[in-house]
């Protein structure tokens, strides 16, 4: 199918990878947190109260220094590490406060040792790269930079159906797949999942299960069941080229066309996938159709990080209950919604009642866009 997918802005808060712990962990750890200049996250003045700042200080293994990791979770003095009010923004400030389950309070751990808020995609960052006692903490997209490195307590993870913590297990994705192409393994699949921590891991239980069974749905649609790694009209690989964009089309005239599993196409997609994922797309867009993570990897850039011809990602609409329907408009919307494509749209809501019910939760409404 013809189709103009527009990038959009991408945020720097990329390519994170979360922890993957060792055979047998199966409890929340607690102990201290420490980052820049070996200082530790220390609760100010060992107050427990509502809104109290979290900031920078010498460890001196109080108990306002105690962190313990739940998976989800960080928390001392009996509160949990929160954003305050809920924010997004660069700079937010965190604060300790009642554990109450909301984004605010979501934290993942990575491997590249960065704590990661899920609702806002941002990591827990020293403002000022300032090592000074009584710094405070913030929120800030993720840089790699010292000043958002830390070491924390591990956590036992937990309440996932498969790997990685993943709320499908393998073989509820065989199930859904049962005639895919071995390229698309399961294990590429969860391995390109640290490059977005909050997907599928944001929300209730519910929450997490529907948007999986969404994203996979609508990979269903694009790949007839993941069987096509490629975008099988060749007549449409040079349309897939703009030479309007300063950057040009350096891989050839036709080599941007759909792959893996969203499609993705157009050279200023791979441009923008290649720059937030760190891979050379631009230049070498065959990775996508010969490495199954980075085929994942970039499905996984468009869910969390684009809108296309909607007014929002597909991950906001399956997490802020705007409902499957509002993530085809994401996707394909520009063809498929509003009447355009009926029966495509039908497809795509086929698999996904078909895949909420192999997680065995709710589909939720607004089905159709």
């Amino acid at each position: 199918m013809f189709r103009r997918r527009i990038a959009m802005t991408v945020s720097a808060a990329v390519a994170l990878a979360v922890i993957v712990l060792p055979s047998g962990t199966a409890n929340a750890a607690t102990g201290a947190v420490t980052g820049l200049a070996g200082k530790c996250v220390d609760v100010a003045g060992a107050s427990n109260a509502n809104g109290t700042a979290v900031q920078l200080y010498d460890c001196n293994g109080t108990g306002a220094q105690q962190w313990n990791n739940t998976g989800s979770q960080l928390q001392a003095l009996g509160k949990c590490l929160d954003v305050s009010g809920g924010g997004t923004a660069n700079g937010t400030v965190v604060q300790i406060w009642d554990c109450n389950g909301s984004g605010a309070q979501n934290w993942v751990v990575s491997a590249a040792n960065d704590i990661v808020n899920t609702q806002a995609n941002k990591c827990l960052d020293v403002a000022g790269n300032n090592s000074a006692n009584g710094t405070r903490l913030q929120i800030w997209e993720c840089t790699g930079a010292a000043n958002q490195k830390w070491n924390a307590p591990a956590s036992g993870g937990g309440g996932g159906g498969g790997g990685d913590g993943f709320v499908v297990s393998e073989a509820q994705f065989n199930q859904m797949f049962p005639g895919r192409n071995g390229f698309y393994t399961y294990s590429g699949l969860v391995a390109a999942l640290s490059s977005y921590p909050g997907f599928a891991k944001t929300g209730t239980d519910v929450t997490r299960k529907q948007e999986a069974a969404a994203f996979l749905a609508n990979v269903h649609h694009e790949t007839s069941g993941l069987v096509h790694i490629v975008e099988q009209n060749q007549a449409n690989y040079p349309h897939y080229c703009d030479w309007g964009q300063p950057y040009g089309c350096p891989a050839g005239q036709a080599a941007y066309y759909g792959r893996g599993p969203i499609q993705l196409s157009w050279n200023f997609n791979y441009k923008a996938a290649g720059d937030a994922l760190g891979l050379p797309l631009l230049t070498n867009p065959w990775l996508v159709q010969n490495d199954a993570a980075v085929a994942w990897r970039t499905g996984l850039w468009y869910w969390n990080t684009q809108r296309g011809p909607g007014t929002m990602t597909p991950h906001d609409a399956m997490v802020n209950g705007r409902g499957f329907g509002e993530t085809i408009r994401s996707i394909n919307g520009s063809i498929e919604c509003d009447g355009g494509n009926p029966a495509q749209v039908q497809s795509r809501v086929n698999s996904y009642n078909r895949f909420v019910g192999v997680l065995g939760v709710p589909a939720g409404g607004n089905l159709y866009c």
